[in-house]
């Protein structure tokens, strides 16, 4: 900071949060509904919530965070329901397990209504100002023989870049891309956040100074085009669904309807293809411009091209951003290429041969955290108070990033009250897999949630995320009495007509089998329980609805849990057996003094791990990239030996 500037006592609150996105915001609304007089800092008000990439909330795994994110009382799910424009539920071909709902954003309107619940939340002050300094001090135990870096500190207070110094006991990181943003196409470079907005420009020397290791990280995003020049007839429709399903618990189905707005599926071709590779070197991302990593799930259109050279084509989608602007998000095209460059290769592609470009695409490298500083609470492991969330931990994507700013405002504020801090297990929720893959195993690149690197998804399922957190949200206080007692009610329901078809038998008369084989399904032999049935692969709850002369009249969703729960019983049982060894391993906790070198069986790539990440259990060891089961049966000997 300018050492001219004239520092000056703003005020005292008890929270501060940086940043607006949508970790910001989750992570301030829970810290003020929790009680807690929080300010929440951005370089402009324009970013609050802003969705400066895809149009879309959800998607595969995706759709399962914003369910676990509402199931604990966050704001993303009803937000998206107050402002979608076309609703999808996706991989409805296979399992449930990896069913995951995906909406398209009315941007404006999801910017501006999450805007509106900020501005009108009790305990929560708004303030658009750079965040440049966060203050600290030594912790009075601290080890005085470390290296500063190493010592023990906590948060005092968060100064601007005006020299305005705000009093506070805990600050939570959640930046987004704004840290020393860069924003690139061809030879462009410019020092802007997305859509040109301020970048902070002062922050991250601060966090090196507290003694963070931070990284270079980069991601991209495509152009839009305006829709009055796209001859949609040259691409394939792709409509919402007509029977929507809500993200929010709280909402039903003719709460949210409206009239949805089409998507569109288009093709490159190998003229696409021939313009990109003869310019290939003028891309950042090749010519050596870029430095910071890239997202390998999300690759620009010139990495598909040239990783990909044997396709003669590459499928992307167009997606309104908007019912009120002619702007149409190329989702699949994102790209650095210069801007003729970008003009040719979009106007190479039917349909987009008169294509004007509202905005370039664009790379945008910025500063983020090595996230294996952060212990599961996403408090750093050496600065009390000082919690990070979302793309400043190295993630990628809205979900990723409001998922980690609900935990981390809610954690902040259980310091503030002295209570222990909420951790989402791997078992419990994508929630705690996103997490735990973040602060254990050192990702390289910007992390995505897959529904692969989840190892219980039959137990995760978006459908149920109520089942599995609701308790949580509502022992921590986000979720209220009267929204409790629903839950409640409809938990009852399930186990008891689960328990009903199990009880219920039907015999093998001729007036059964008929009915049976009429529904394309084979008789029985002897008398078989209504729940059997249902578990037959042809069959479901409502086909057998005849059987069932004194079935109780349920809601959609309590039918939906039966079915799943009776007809995936034999799978989920077994998934439950794998928790419980799993549960083991977590709940077998590591001492925090533990010196590692004093255990001499260990291999040392193993050590050097260890003691840099500095595991919370057996079971969080056991995932740290570098460290073998063998590693893993000398330190259970170890830690039993020596009464741990």
């Amino acid at each position: 900071m300018d050492e001219n500037i004239i520092k000056f006592d703003a005020g005292t609150y008890e929270a501060a949060v940086i940043g607006a996105g949508h970790a910001g915001c989750e992570a301030a609304l829970a810290l003020a509904r929790l009680g807690h007089k929080t300010i929440c800092f951005m370089v402009s008000t324009d970013t609050i919530a802003m969705m400066p990439c895809n149009p879309n909330i959800g998607g595969t795994s995706k759709g399962h965070l914003v369910k676990e994110l509402d199931a604990l009382g966050g704001e993303m799910g009803k937000n998206i329901d107050k402002t979608y424009i076309q609703s999808k539920m996706l991989n409805t071909s296979k399992g449930p397990a990896v069913h995951s709902l995906r909406a398209q954003a009315d941007k404006q309107r999801y910017s501006g209504e999450m805007r509106r619940v900020m501005e009108n939340t009790d305990n929560l002050t708004l303030k658009q100002a750079e965040a440049a300094e966060i203050l600290w001090e030594f912790d009075d135990e601290s080890d005085n023989d470390l290296p500063a870096e190493k010592r023990r500190k906590h948060v005092v207070g968060v100064m601007t870049l005006s020299g305005a110094t705000y009093h506070v006991k805990t600050v939570v990181l959640a930046s987004g891309v704004y840290l020393n943003a860069r924003c690139i196409f061809g030879e462009v470079s410019q020092y802007t956040g997305p859509n040109g907005l301020p970048s902070a420009n002062h922050l991250t020397q601060s966090l090196i100074g507290m003694g963070l290791e931070v990284r270079r990280f980069k991601t991209g995003t495509p152009a839009r085009i305006d829709k009055r020049t796209i001859d949609f007839s040259k691409f394939e429709v792709q409509p919402g669904d007509e029977k929507i399903t809500p993200f929010s618990f709280t909402n039903k189905r003719a709460d949210i309807e409206r009239e949805q707005v089409d998507c569109y599926l288009g093709y490159t071709n190998e003229e696409t293809h021939r313009i990109i590779r003869e310019n290939i070197d003028r891309s950042p991302l090749f010519s050596g411009n870029i430095k910071g990593t890239g997202p390998r799930y999300c690759p620009s259109i010139e990495d598909k091209v040239v990783k990909f050279s044997d396709k003669p084509r590459h499928q992307f989608f167009l997606e309104p951003e908007g019912e009120y602007t002619n702007e149409i998000y190329l989702s699949g095209l994102s790209s650095s290429l210069p801007e003729e460059v970008q003009i040719r290769v979009y106007r190479s592609i039917k349909g987009l041969e008169n294509a004007d470009i509202v905005r370039n695409a664009y790379a945008i490298e910025y500063d983020c955290l090595n996230a294996t500083q952060l212990s599961e609470s996403l408090e750093c492991k050496f600065v009390k108070g000082f919690f990070s969330a979302g793309q400043s931990n190295g993630s990628s994507g809205y979900e990723e990033a409001a998922a980690q700013g609900l935990i981390a405002g809610i954690n902040a504020a259980r310091l503030l009250e002295g209570k222990e801090p909420v951790i989402i297990d791997r078992s419990q929720g994508y929630i705690g897999v996103l997490i735990d893959d973040l602060v254990t195993k050192e990702t390289s690149e910007p992390y995505r949630m897959m529904t692969s690197r989840a190892e219980y998804r039959l137990l995760l399922r978006q459908d149920n995320a109520d089942l599995r957190l609701t308790d949580i949200g509502h022992e921590v206080g986000l979720i209220d009495e009267e929204r409790y007692a629903a839950f409640c009610k409809k938990r009852d329901e399930i186990n008891s007509e689960i328990e009903r078809l199990n009880g219920i038998s039907v015999g093998a008369s001729k007036k059964v089998n008929d009915f049976l084989v009429s529904i394309g399904t084979n008789p029985i032999v002897t008398g078989t329980s209504l729940a059997e049935l249902i578990r037959r692969p042809e069959l479901n709850y409502y086909s057998i609805a005849e059987l069932d002369p004194e079935r109780p009249n349920l809601s959609e969703e309590v039918c939906e849990q039966v079915e799943i729960e009776i007809k995936y019983k034999g799978y989920i049982e077994r998934q439950n057996q794998q928790v419980e060894h799993f549960k083991k391993l977590e709940n077998h906790r590591i001492p925090e003094e533990v010196d590692y070198d004093k255990i001499e069986s260990l291999r040392l790539e193993a050590r050097q791990k260890l003691k840099k990440i500095k595991p919370e259990s057996v079971g969080q060891a056991s995932r740290i990239s570098g460290v073998s089961p063998a590693d893993i049966s000398v330190l259970l000997v170890w830690l039993k030996q020596n009464g741990r």
